[in-house]
């Protein structure tokens, strides 16, 4: 060990309410890179509420994300950030402002609200593994 502290990433992760998509990936994140990041999620137009669907599915995978909160997002949020990701609501690149110097990521993911419990289970399972690629790559 060279006696130098890892230095931990902020990764925000933005969908539209932040009820679902974006809960799961922060929970994902916070699990699988405690010792690397540093995690925050948020809304476009925050529902104010988790989705119970949200949290019966991460409870599958053994990870408890009821103590999170749906919030808003603020310019405030995407400062902090070293790396933001949005998720099925807008482009990261019109989300940023002119001059972020982070990364930022724009995943595909569908919207489970709604669709059968497949499609939730369907799409957690698209967000775990884009977060387990992310993190590996911090």
């Amino acid at each position: 060990m060279d006696g130098k502290k890892a230095v931990k990433k902020n990764i925000l992760f933005v969908c539209v309410g932040n009820s679902c998509r974006s809960q799961m990936a922060e929970g994902f994140a916070a699990a699988y890179g405690k010792d690397k990041a540093e995690v925050k999620s948020a809304g476009v137009a925050a529902s104010g509420v988790v989705n119970r669907s949200a949290l019966e599915a991460m409870k599958e995978k053994g990870i408890d994300i009821k103590g999170q909160t749906s919030k808003q997002l603020t310019s405030e949020m995407i400062r902090w950030a070293d790396v933001v990701v949005t998720l099925g609501c807008c482009g990261a690149e019109e989300l940023c402002p002119v001059g972020f110097k982070g990364e930022k990521y724009d995943w595909p993911v569908d919207d489970p609200l709604g669709l059968p419990w497949e499609a939730m289970r369907r799409v957690m399972d698209d967000i775990e593994k884009r977060v387990k690629r992310l993190i590996e790559g911090l």
